[in-house]
C-alpha cells in the first residue's frame, strides 16, 4: 500500500510539472522549464522510494503497470479539475483498453 500512495504523490507532482504550465501559456517557456524541473525534482523523491519499496512485492513490469494505471488517474482528475477540459467517450474505452491490459499483467 506504500508503494501505491508513493506513486500517487509521485505522479501529482509530474503531472502537474508535466502539464500545470499549460494554464500559462503567457509566461516565457525559460520560467516553465525552472519551474517544471524543480517539481520533478521534488516528484523524484516519491519515485524512487516507490520503486525501490514496490520491488520487493511486485515485479518490475507490475510495478510500471500499477505507476500508468495511477498516471491515467491522476491525470483525469487533473485535466477535467485543473484544466477544465471533458473526459470524452473515446478516452474512457480507451483507458478501458488499458484496464484489460492490466488484467493480463497480473495474471499468474
Amino acid at each position: 500500500m506504500r508503494t501505491i500512495i508513493l506513486l500517487t504523490i509521485s505522479n501529482v507532482f509530474m503531472t502537474f510539472a508535466w502539464y500545470g504550465h499549460l494554464k500559462y501559456t503567457e509566461s516565457p517557456l525559460w520560467k516553465a522549464i525552472l519551474v517544471s524541473w524543480l517539481i520533478a525534482f521534488a516528484e523524484y523523491c516519491f519515485q524512487v522510494p516507490a520503486n525501490r519499496l514496490g520491488y520487493a512485492q511486485f515485479s518490475a513490469a507490475q510495478l510500471k503497470t500499477i505507476q500508468e494505471v495511477i498516471t491515467l488517474t491522476v491525470f483525469c482528475v487533473f485535466s477535467v479539475l485543473y484544466l477544465k477540459e471533458e473526459l470524452k467517450w473515446n478516452y474512457l474505452v480507451g483507458f478501458a483498453f488499458i484496464a484489460a491490459a492490466v488484467f493480463f499483467i497480473f495474471k499468474k
